[in-house]
């Protein structure tokens, strides 16, 4: 069968077209009569198709408004579940040959000059990057080992943690161990940590597990889900970081204020054990800038953020899997002196200040003002290649915008995709974006404690949005507006939207952001009005097990820009994987880690709400503003 270029069928009003033209365009003979008494009637039903009153005028100029919906999700799963589907090759660009995507960073910078190239090629419009910051500093890793050479040599599975410092030099030094340090105790550490390398947390119990690592969701969680009402909320769990069981209570150090003693007394290396996972699992994301705080305690200890201009001198900084963790230490506990070697080497890069977002476009027909948007964050981690995290997300949008394309599919409003970077840090790329042309509530801002993005000063405690972040992100660096007098006497704040160029034409935004799953459905965010649209445009998909529509709202992704000035944003509803115990911020967020045929599910299902919301006569309800 020749591959398929396209889904339009030119006589879409003629039955008797239907009989020999399918979804691939081919013309297909469905009797037994001869070729040449086919070609007979096929001439003679074009005449009587192209002579005056023939046919049936479309009611306006879009080519797409001649199919019926059904006839056009049809070509959109031919497109997308079938060979014709380019995800798995698209993605395995992305991760495999571009690979660590780290905000800032020349690798980043490639994905987004690819990304755009490749919209292109596909024939979307309007393909640009979209500067947004200033950002900070760029970084790339560029040598790296780790090993103990002494009383015996043996490797170790560790990475440097993002925008650590390098060594000037190789570097083999006596290893000490800091687990206990607490703040009444810290003073007996002076002096004592020269040109050491210095195993900086505690050490935690490697626990059997005793559920899946791999799991899919349970008929129950999705029946659960479906039958929440009300303004329910769902949230991601939020991995611990580093020094988080450094002492206890309120005699627990903050990371920063130890970093910045470490500093002081010129430690060589500082070394944290992978806080979860096991296996040779690595979790890890950026390292942390010491305290300007001279106070050093409490929750005021926190210092710019790693990638910052300004950020103050730092000792050099690697996670280590829990394994080798756990074995050093308790060899040091037995009295076992050990010397470990590491070669550490990065590259700082401040010739661009600034981050990008990749843009392109479909362009509607009789509604091209209005706009529908789809996307996912393009940065990510630098211990693994950003497969599952987001290059999954990234790349069925950009699969969504091909299928339309290539299905000859004419949206009545623009299509836009937007592949956000510094999500990692924040959402700090899709707020710029929202901030620029749609709209923001500074006064609600302040009253939720939110801060204005500075990459130069403290990061924001764990709180709202912040507090659902996942490890590393929680060093995002924010200034803090001065509260309102509505946030310091309880009272209601007046909302204080302040609307941009294009608020009101946004109709909705649709992210993907949590791994590689199959799509299960899709949450609402708390605005019930979108129920019968997404109920609808799930049906043709029950059989993938695409059904559930929730009320919940689930947070920590680029869709939240959009839902805080008070716009439609969605997150689909996914299967978990092993997105959350395998591969989140790790080394093995890599391309393996990938199913093909939820990936192409995914892409299929993202791609038919972008068109059915595009065609829709009405834009999307919206909830009230944020107040």
């Amino acid at each position: 069968m020749p591959s398929k270029s396209f889904c339009y069928n030119p006589f879409p009003c003629s039955p008797l077209f239907a009989i020999f033209l399918n979804c691939e365009g081919n013309l297909r003979m469905k009797t037994s009569l001869s070729a040449k008494f086919v070609v007979a009637i096929v001439a003679g039903i074009a005449l009587v198709w192209l002579a005056p009153g023939g046919a049936t005028e479309p009611t306006n100029d879009s080519a797409a408004d001649n199919h019926d919906p059904n006839d056009a999700i049809a070509c959109i799963k031919d497109q997308g579940l079938t060979s014709n589907s380019q995800v798995m090759a698209t993605l395995s660009y992305l991760s495999d040959v571009i690979g660590q995507r780290l905000t800032g960073s020349p690798n980043l910078k490639r994905a987004n000059e690819w990304t755009k190239m490749k919209l292109e090629s596909w024939g979307l419009s309007n393909a640009h990057l979209e500067a947004w910051g200033p950002f900070g500093r760029g970084w790339e890793l560029k040598h790296f080992s780790a090993q103990i050479v002494e009383p015996q040599v043996f490797p170790l599975i560790a990475c440097p943690q993002a925008w650590s410092p390098g060594l000037k030099r190789p570097l083999t030094a006596e290893v000490i161990y800091l687990g206990g340090v607490t703040t009444s105790n810290l003073d007996s550490y002076k002096g004592k940590l020269a040109g050491a390398i210095v195993l900086a947390s505690p050490m935690h119990e490697i626990v059997p597990r005793l559920e899946p690592i791999f799991a899919r969701q349970t008929e129950s969680n999705l029946t659960r889900l479906a039958n929440l009402t009300g303004d329910a909320d769902r949230q991601r769990g939020r991995p611990g970081g580093f020094g988080n069981r450094s002492g206890t209570n309120g005699n627990r150090i903050r990371p920063a204020r130890l970093l910045a003693f470490l500093e002081k007394e010129k430690a060589g290396l500082v070394v944290n054990e992978s806080s979860q996972g096991d296996g040779g699992t690595v979790f890890v994301a950026s390292a942390t800038a010491p305290s300007t705080n001279e106070g050093g305690f409490g929750s005021g200890a926190r210092g710019p953020s790693a990638y910052a201009t300004n950020a103050p001198a730092m000792p050099p900084q690697i996670t280590l899997a829990a394994e080798d963790y756990n074995r050093l230490v308790r060899m040091l506990q037995q009295g076992v002196k050990l010397k470990m070697e590491v070669d550490l080497k990065v590259k700082f890069h401040a010739e661009d200040p600034m981050a990008y977002n990749t843009i392109a476009e479909i362009p509607g027909t009789d509604l091209k003002d209005q706009i529908v948007m789809l996307g996912g964050h393009l940065d990510s981690w630098q211990a693994g290649t950003g497969a599952t995290d987001n290059g999954a997300g990234a790349v069925c949008a950009m699969e969504a915008v091909r299928i339309i394309e290539a299905a000859h599919l004419q949206p009545r409003r623009t299509i836009r995709i937007a592949l956000w970077t510094g999500e990692e840090e924040g959402l700090l790329g899709s707020k710029a974006y929202v901030s620029n042309h749609f709209g923001s509530n500074p006064q609600s801002d302040r009253a939720r404690g939110r801060r204005a993005f500075n990459p130069d000063a403290g990061a924001p405690t764990a709180s709202g949005d912040a507090a659902q972040r996942p490890s590393g992100a929680s060093d995002t660096a924010f200034s803090a507006p001065a509260a309102s007098d509505g946030a310091a006497t309880n009272q209601p704040v007046r909302s204080a939207l302040q609307r941009g160029p294009e608020y009101d034409k946004l109709s909705v935004y649709f992210n993907l952001d949590n791994g590689a799953g199959k799509i299960r459905g899709i949450y609402m965010q708390g605005n019930e009005g979108v129920r019968p649209y997404f109920t609808k445009w799930l049906e043709p998909f029950h059989s993938l097990g695409a059904e559930t529509v929730t009320i919940s709202r689930t947070g920590s992704t680029d869709h939240i820009s959009f839902d805080n000035i008070g716009l439609p944003g969605f997150e689909f509803l996914q299967d978990p994987l092993d997105y959350s115990t395998r591969t989140h911020h790790s080394n093995q967020d890599v391309f393996d880690r990938i199913q093909a045929d939820d990936l192409k599910e995914a892409a299929t299902v993202m791609a038919a709400f972008v068109y059915n919301a595009a065609m829709a006569d009405e834009k999307l309800p919206r909830k009230e503003p944020p107040e």
